[in-house]
């Protein structure tokens, strides 16, 4: 049962597995109440090296659970917060792909959401080093896929960071490393984990975001509502 002071739009329960045993967990919006939690999963998925300006502050989650909080998710187990997801609807036009993160997001946050965008774009998605072997990923991303079809919107839309990369960059072009990993003859952490839950690679683009182990490329990448077959 919800509290009185709790207001979601999205709430479930699903089971996880660790190995064979089940763990339950709660996928819902976040809130308010949540934002210190919040902000320490942002800590312990990014840590230094990781740009702390590009950590949330209670500002840009303050805009996310106002401006969308339909796109703003998170996961909890034992009822701590384990991982979290957030988007913002946008006006996405194909044939126009290229763009940076700081561009599309408003630099996390998101006053440019446009309530009648055809796209939910992907600002972060967050699982801490502990629980990703529960694949916490892998259903906020399906969460959120069911976000775009009860909106109605044409697709889910991000950019995918390449860390893999730099191990690579003397060797191949970036081009050719996305070609290798989406061949299966390379793994990358974020790319394979993008392309097990569904997307597709859309557009690579280069100073998407500041990156080093990236070389600042993005790969945009991309899951459409399967009920709008046609766009």
């Amino acid at each position: 049962m919800l509290n009185e002071q709790d207001n979601y739009s999205y709430r479930k329960e699903i089971y996880v597995f660790d190995q064979t045993k089940p763990v339950k967990a709660i996928i819902r919006n976040y809130q308010e109440k949540d934002f210190e939690d919040l902000i320490r999963v942002q800590h312990e998925c990014f840590p230094p090296p990781f740009p702390p300006e590009l950590l949330w502050n209670k500002e840009q989650l303050h805009n996310h659970i106002t401006l969308f909080p339909e796109g703003a998710l998170c996961i909890e187990i034992d009822g701590i917060i384990v991982g979290s997801m957030t988007g913002l609807l946008v006006e996405f036009n194909a044939k126009e792909p290229n763009h940076t993160w700081e561009e599309i997001t408003d630099k996390g946050y998101i006053r440019n959401h446009d309530p009648r965008g055809n796209t939910v774009y992907v600002v972060d998605i967050s699982v801490t080093p502990g629980n990703r072997k529960l694949g916490l990923g892998k259903w906020l991303m399906n969460s959120m896929y069911e976000v775009v079809v009860q909106l109605g919107v044409e697709r889910l839309l991000g950019g995918g960071r390449m860390p893999g990369y730099h191990t690579y960059s003397e060797k191949m072009t970036a081009e050719q490393y996305v070609e290798k990993v989406v061949k299966g003859d390379l793994k990358d952490p974020i790319i394979t984990f993008l392309l097990r839950c569904g997307r597709m690679p859309l557009q690579l683009v280069n100073n998407y975001l500041e990156d080093e182990d990236s070389k600042n490329y993005g790969m945009l990448m991309e899951w459409k509502n399967p009920f709008m077959p046609n766009i």
